[in-house]
């Protein structure tokens, strides 16, 4: 595979951008050598700048699921345009999109359209605080809720010990606000509430882990989640950036039926461009400047370019378009699951709707301590392989993998044959 053209952009890159890319995974330093520069992109495909050729399994981290460079889509937002990109002032078209999610999604009566996903999340932290009067959250270990500094923080000596920073920047007395609990263990989080009971604020949660691999809530986690919060008056906070009209119409919240005090949205209600939001019930969002004390504000919130491609891409996501999605899903997982069986790997697999993960471990993904015990080496091994023959994977393994309706069966058939050859170099 030629990267020559890649290869040299990487090193330009490097010198004007800190480690020569604008978001941390895209450096390939989890895996290794060069990432792909990418000259454009149609369906499920993206080619990079030396002519290779990839099936595409991140599609933008999510909001591809019509495929990269809809013509509709396109279409509308090159019509918009011609009207202008920003005003810093009201439009309909925010109106429209603050509509069409309170549409989809029962826990929310109010929205706030933002920048970013984290954003989204940073403004939600400060709401809750705001109401509750109260100064801490509990996150839980391998969620990620944005760049955030009350989200930096890593585990100290057990799972209910206060934080510490894992970034420089992050100060000890914001990490001190941050409690941790482990994922799908309800007894981590009761521990939390019981040694701080009146000063937790919220919960913040990915309801779908999605950025240790893809591990999906077990044994009534979100509704014991739910329990706890209503018993302590903390808010339960849905970071639904990355499953928000992607698992189901109207996301997680949807799917499991449990309804969170706030939830925040990003990537599909952008259709690939910069957006998110957070909303919930009026009660709560009516404490929200100017309506209420709780400041947050953005220039380019709700700008009319983003939010035309979020609502084109919305109007799309009928409930035929879901059943696809999970048909292509299980004949996806079906195939992967074949390979494993006839051939006895030590791999485990999971998938909720269109999001997916293969996991170089035999045993069953939980949380993020089952994920670390997953074979890196040989995850980095398989991620080239793949590269190799034009798959474009998540370029580590504690990310998810995304589907989108473009993923036809032809197209799946083709990677789960390559698959199996990346796996038997990885395995021999």
């Amino acid at each position: 595979m030629d990267q020559t053209k890649s290869k040299a952009l990487f090193t330009k890159a490097c010198d004007v951008i800190p480690g020569g890319v604008n978001s941390p995974v895209r450096a390939f330093k989890s895996v290794g050598g060069t990432p792909p520069f990418i000259s454009h992109a149609k369906g499920a495909h993206i080619f990079d700048v030396d002519g290779n050729k990839y099936v595409d399994f991140i599609g933008s981290w999510g909001p591809m699921i019509l495929g990269h460079a809809n013509d509709e889509v396109l279409g509308e937002i090159a019509r918009v345009m011609e009207k202008g990109t920003s005003f810093g002032a009201p439009t309909e078209l925010e109106i429209t999109m603050a509509e069409a999610i309170i549409e989809r999604v029962p826990a929310v009566d109010v929205v706030r359209l933002v920048n970013s996903g984290t954003e989204a999340t940073m403004s939600a932290i400060r709401l809750a605080r705001g109401v509750t009067k109260r100064d801490k959250c509990i996150k839980f270990n391998g969620c990620y809720h944005g760049h955030g500094d009350s989200f930096l923080i890593a585990a100290g000596s057990g799972a209910t010990t206060l934080g510490i920073p894992n970034s420089p920047g992050v100060t000890k007395a914001t990490a001190q606000d941050t409690l941790l609990a482990n994922f799908n263990d309800i007894e981590s989080v009761k521990e939390v509430f019981e040694k701080y009971p009146e000063d937790i604020a919220c919960v913040i949660v990915e309801p779908i882990a999605g950025n240790m691999g893809c591990i999906p809530p077990q044994d009534n986690f979100l509704q014991d989640l739910r329990t706890l919060c209503s018993k302590y008056n903390a808010l339960l906070i849905f970071d639904e950036v990355m499953t928000g009209f992607r698992v189901a119409r109207g996301g997680a919240n949807e799917l499991y039926g449990v309804d969170p005090d706030l939830l925040c949205f990003g990537k599909v209600i952008g259709g690939g461009l910069p957006i998110g939001a957070y909303g919930g019930k009026r009660d709560l969002m009516n404490h929200v400047a100017p309506a209420g004390p709780v400041y947050q504000a953005g220039t380019l919130s709700g700008n009319p370019v983003a939010v035309t491609a979020g609502l084109e891409t919305l109007k799309r996501l009928t409930p035929e378009v879901y059943e696809t999605l999970e048909e292509i899903g299980g004949y996806m997982q079906s195939k992967l699951h074949d390979i494993i069986t006839k051939n006895g790997y030590p791999l485990s697999q999971t998938r909720v709707g269109s999001m997916v993960c293969l996991f170089f471990t035999p045993n069953e993904v939980r949380n993020f301590a089952d994920v670390q015990k997953c074979d890196l080496e040989k995850f980095n091994l398989f991620f080239h392989e793949m590269l190799k023959q034009g798959v474009y994977l998540a370029p580590s393994q504690f990310e998810a993998g995304f589907l989108g309706i473009c993923h036809t069966k032809e197209i799946i058939d083709e990677v789960a044959e390559k698959a199996q050859k990346a796996l038997s170099v990885v395995f021999s």
